[in-house]
């Protein structure tokens, strides 16, 4: 399993956005604002994507070399301003599609300790059949960058994780 540094653990555990890229088919970065789950457990971070949003899912496929940002203070909730950092991870993204209907399900802790109220929308899916039908999105970080205290005027600390 990865080593990932605890301070960027807490920046993980606490964000509720970040900012994904992935390459499109003409060699361009493509940034999605999503919500990153992060598993202590496996060291990785996962994210689901609704089929009806498909083409990062494709870009992905077609190239798995993606970064994740956390740079905005008030996207990381219930973390001091001492504790902030800007953490950008390098990684190597996979999509699973095997089971669209209840394969991110898996996810649902994850989810449901950043946004407690996903349950009430998750029992009304019915009403949404498309938008629940999932793909998961696994990201292993390869690189870890953090600036310290959101200074980037400094270099940043650089964690190789293997």
């Amino acid at each position: 399993m990865p080593k990932i540094p605890e301070q960027v653990e807490k920046i993980l555990d606490n964000a509720l956005v970040c900012s994904f890229t992935c390459i499109d088919g003409k060699n361009r970065p493509i940034t999605h604002p999503l919500l990153p789950l992060y598993d202590k457990t496996q060291g990785k971070l996962y994210f689901t994507s609704s089929i009806l949003f498909s083409k990062k899912l494709e870009h992905i496929k077609n190239n798995p070399k993606v970064s994740v940002l956390f740079s905005n203070r008030r996207h990381i909730p219930n973390i001091s301003d001492e504790e902030f950092h800007v953490v950008l991870i390098k990684g190597d993204a996979v999509v699973d599609e095997t089971d669209i209907h209840h394969g991110w399900e898996k996810l649902i802790p994850l989810w449901q300790r950043k946004e407690p109220y996903i349950m009430a929308f998750i029992k009304q899916r019915i009403a949404l059949p498309l938008f629940w039908e999932r793909a998961v999105i696994e990201v292993e970080p390869r690189k870890i960058y953090v600036w310290e205290h959101g200074d980037m005027n400094r270099d940043p600390i650089l964690y190789e994780v293997v």
